[in-house]
């Protein structure tokens, strides 16, 4: 697991983080290591790098954090957690580190924070490795569209029921089968009276608004894009990796085969092999 040492406030939220190199030294990198940072997506949290990271130390120092209100981040009733927010988070995160134009990784609605940071906020990039990203409308299931609507039934649900229905979605990200070790990882934030309300609760913030108004932006990036794309991703379809490439990016969408929308479980090694590459060449 992915240790979160630190937090920092931002904007009355508590934000959990976490940085790793070989010497698990905390600092702004150096010429000799490149920094890398990993944003998560939805319904996640950080630990989706658990057994990424690992692979990526000896050649970056790596930030990684949760998103306002997933996984360890606060999470309180009445909390905006939308894609709105996001955003901004990352950029105030980007000063607290001191970093100017790291390597960024990132995936479904990390891929959205990492887009608002670039078009509306201006951060600037090393590189940026996305895939499986909420970046184009439409998007969003039928079970985030009912939820939506019944947020308050939902959350108020037994936490059996909940717990099913949370397994039950969890997998429909994967194409293979999740392992019970990812599916508690996944599962614990979400569970108690806490978590049960903050997982509704973001789901029911989920608006397509977010994405819409920075997609007449999208333009070719300044540093080197890479979009990836499972496969078998059922979240979201391959062709929208395609549609992306096409306007963020000098390179057309990679597929990888046997993989869903949670590449992290199912294709590591790709998306591994896809940040080793944006440095290498």
């Amino acid at each position: 697991m992915l240790e979160l040492k630190h937090t920092t406030l931002i904007e009355g939220n508590a934000v959990r983080w976490g940085v790793m190199r070989e010497d698990d030294e905390v600092g702004v990198g150096s010429e000799e290591k490149p920094v890398l940072v990993a944003i998560h997506g939805t319904p996640f949290s950080s630990q989706v790098w658990r057994r990424i990271v690992p692979r990526l130390v000896d050649r970056f120092k790596v930030y990684y954090f949760d998103l306002v209100g997933y996984g360890q981040s606060e999470m309180r009733a009445g909390q905006d957690v939308s894609l709105g927010v996001q955003n901004g988070v990352l950029a105030r995160l980007f000063e607290e580190w001191g970093l100017v134009s790291p390597h960024v990784l990132a995936h479904d609605f990390g891929g959205a924070t990492a887009l608002r940071g670039y078009y509306l906020n201006g951060l600037r990039y090393g590189s940026l490795t996305i895939f499986d990203a909420v970046a184009l409308s439409p998007w969003g299931s039928p079970f985030v569209q009912h939820v939506r609507k019944y947020e308050e039934a939902f959350s108020g649900m037994p936490g059996y029921m909940h717990e099913a229905l949370l397994r039950a979605y969890l997998q429909g990200a994967a194409y293979r089968m999740l392992s019970e070790e990812a599916m508690k990882v996944y599962c614990e934030p979400w569970l108690g009276e806490v978590g049960q309300a903050a997982f509704y609760r973001q789901i029911a913030q989920m608006d397509e608004k977010y994405t819409d108004e920075v997609a007449g932006l999208y333009g070719v990036m300044d540093c080197p894009v890479k979009v990836l794309w499972g496969e078998k991703d059922e979240w979201i379809p391959y062709e929208k990796g395609e549609l992306l490439a096409a306007l963020i990016s000098e390179l057309p969408c990679e597929v990888v085969r046997d993989s869903g929308h949670l590449m992290q479980e199912d294709c590591q090694q790709a998306v591994v092999a896809a940040v080793l590459k944006q440095v290498c060449s």
